[in-house]
């Protein structure tokens, strides 16, 4: 994500055409009767950078922040205070002006209402510009408490730089877990960390985490695309094997990623450094073109005589005269806006501005836009019955209305 302290921009771009700045003409567009509106007004968070829930049946929501405390509190718009689920902030690392660093995921096990499991991706205070992937398990005696000490760490990534960490962590319908991660910063990807499948970086990964292969905390499911893939690596044609834990690659900085609870596919805003913003369904074994492309457009100035016939175009793109900074969000499979039921909604963490996105399973056939302050928003997120949120940098969460 671009730098999370970005100035909203003040300019009204809510009358501005997309027609001549997206993907096709085709796309209606126009408003929703849909606005954003505060939600759980008497809570204010530290930079909330996920709300989820437990899918245990409790309809608690959590929410985590970025330096490092999980809070947890009743489904209620009247609730008064929210409990601390965990704090880890001594075990991680953010700075202001290295903001894209911190608590980043939180996912629940597919069976955490059994085993008790979570996972989080944090970088972490025990090394430099370092990604840890760790489980924790609930409190045996208070279900609204996790266990510091139960730490297990399954994965650490090391970063060349603070910023493009991604840090989306999710279970698939296939109950592995999903990490989007970016091409480890600095601007232009400058090692090639997209297009290089001998890198986790620049990659989406998917690990399962309830086995584990001979030396590491987690195994390789049968069927990713690249086990015992070979990578040339130089000129004189040696090779080296590719990392089996990556599902698709070619990714700038995934900022964030989600599954539609009814379909499973996997939906992700990856975003973009001099002109496109981008939205993409992930797929196995794709490649999103990184650095090469930036969207749907070159981006190297080396040329364009690449074959782009290999790289998965993105199901939506938008250009930086309307916003700098997506922030991906969720299909949404509630029932309190039925407006938008199966439409992906996302935002623009520069321009402020609110989308719903309507594709059909092939093309994208609709992108109406939302009302609302124009804010920053840092992530969306769900409760237990698919009601979507969304948080901002000034600590508040916000849900949607019909206004009909």
């Amino acid at each position: 994500m671009k730098t999370l302290l970005a100035t909203v921009a003040v300019s009204s771009l809510l009358a501005t055409s997309l027609s001549n700045v997206c993907l096709s003409d085709d796309v209606k567009e126009g408003a929703l009767p849909v606005s954003a509106t505060r939600a759980f007004e008497n809570l204010i968070f530290d930079r909330p950078i996920v709300v989820t829930h437990a899918n245990d049946g409790s309809d608690r929501v959590f929410v985590a922040e970025q330096k490092g405390v999980i809070k947890v509190f009743p489904n209620d718009a009247d609730v008064e205070e929210a409990d601390v689920f965990l704090d880890v902030d001594s075990r991680v690392t953010y700075k202001d002006n290295q903001n894209e660093e911190g608590l980043l995921g939180f996912a629940f096990h597919p069976d955490f209402k059994k085993n008790g499991q979570f996972f989080l991706y944090y970088t972490t205070a025990s090394a430099d510009h370092t990604s840890v992937i760790s489980r924790f398990t609930v409190s045996n005696d208070d279900k609204n408490k996790a266990d510091p000490a139960s730490e297990e760490e399954i994965m650490r990534i090391p970063q060349p730089f603070w910023n493009h960490n991604g840090g989306t962590i999710g279970f698939g319908p296939d109950g592995f877990l999903y990490v989007g991660l970016g091409d480890g910063g600095s601007a232009n990807d400058p090692n090639g960390n997209g297009q290089n499948l001998r890198t986790l970086l620049g990659s989406m990964l998917r690990i399962d985490v309830d086995n584990k292969d001979d030396g590491k905390n987690y195994a390789i499911p049968k069927d990713n695309p690249f086990i015992g893939h070979e990578v040339v690596v130089n000129r004189r044609g040696e090779k080296e094997m590719a990392r089996p834990e990556i599902y698709a690659y070619g990714l700038r900085n995934v900022w964030r990623m989600s599954f539609d609870r009814e379909t499973g596919k996997l939906w992700a805003g990856d975003v973009g450094q001099n002109l496109w913003e981008e939205i993409n369904i992930i797929e196995k074994g794709g490649n999103y073109g990184w650095n090469i492309r930036e969207a749907k457009h070159w981006f190297r100035p080396d040329g364009d005589d690449e074959n782009t016939d290999k790289f998965v175009d993105p199901i939506w793109e938008y250009h930086h005269s309307v916003g700098k900074s997506i922030t991906g969000g969720s299909v949404y499979r509630g029932k309190a806006v039925p407006e938008l039921v199966g439409k992906y909604v996302y935002a623009d963490y520069v321009s402020g501005l609110l989308w719903a996105l309507e594709h059909d399973g092939s093309k994208t056939v609709a992108n109406y836009t939302l009302t609302g302050d124009k804010l920053p928003v840092m992530s969306f997120g769900e409760d237990e019955a698919g009601e979507i949120y969304f948080t901002t940098t000034f600590g508040q969460l916000y849900q949607f209305q019909s206004d009909k």
